[in-house]
């Protein structure tokens, strides 16, 4: 099979490993804004997208939303443990009409229990996303919210972005305010005024609503980018 884009947390499996999982799904089509689990949910499925945007979030008891992960076309979405009964921690919202092929968690034991190459990539899958949940909690808590803002427009661009000829990386996907503000926890005032002060450096710019980073250094320089691989840093 083609491989999907990169990043993507699937980069992990093998070719002959991805079929395995997608000999098991079923297909399912999920519409904008729908769900395709929420937070207490029984966590007995994975989700491996074949197109379209889902978002994990987060909602504190006074209905403010942490946006905690995006996801794309390749990534395997869920939180199955095939070692104990578990219930999701957050909530799965559609943001642009998704294709998925929907894996149960019994095909997965069988296909642990089967193939000790499966197991062995399956494991990786799962260091791979706690690393990522690691290098969140350090972004957003380590360096303030300047160093949040930049280490999540760092993630922006290795996930969406596209290089242009004048040296420039432009996010292809319009990110509002408060989007920016839920995926780092933080006002939107609070982020129009950062953002404000990224612009007047020259650091950042915006083209037709969407994001342009001029300067990669310095948004490298204030959130202490460690040099993560582009399947951790990303958003």
């Amino acid at each position: 099979m083609e491989r999907f884009q990169e990043p993507c947390n699937t980069s992990c499996f093998s070719d002959q490993n991805v079929e395995r999982l997608i000999s098991v799904a079923k297909d399912r089509t999920y519409p904008d804004s729908s769900h395709l689990f929420w937070e207490g949910d029984v966590s007995d499925k994975l989700f491996l997208l074949k197109s379209g945007r889902i978002k994990i979030t987060k909602s504190t008891d006074e209905g403010k939303e942490l946006i905690l992960y995006m996801y794309q076309a390749g990534d395997l979405v869920g939180q199955v443990d095939p070692f104990h009964s578990t219930k999701h921690n957050f909530t799965a919202e559609v943001v642009e009409e998704a294709d998925v092929w929907l894996i149960e968690q019994k095909d997965i034991e069988i296909l642990i229990c089967q193939h000790c190459d499966f197991s062995i990539d399956f494991m990786k899958w799962m260091g791979i996303h706690h690393r990522l949940t690691q290098t969140k909690f350090r972004d957003l808590m380590m360096y303030g919210k300047p160093g949040a803002l930049c280490s999540t427009l760092i993630r922006l661009s290795n996930t969406y972005g596209e290089e242009l000829e004048d040296g420039g990386i432009l996010i292809n996907k319009k990110i509002t305010h408060t989007d920016l503000s839920n995926m780092i926890g933080a006002t939107r005032e609070s982020v129009n005024r950062m953002l404000s002060d990224l612009r007047k450096k020259g650091v950042v710019e915006y083209e037709n609503g969407m994001i342009v980073i001029r300067e990669l250094e310095h948004l490298q320089e204030i959130c202490h980018c460690e040099m993560c691989p582009k399947e951790i840093c990303r958003i």
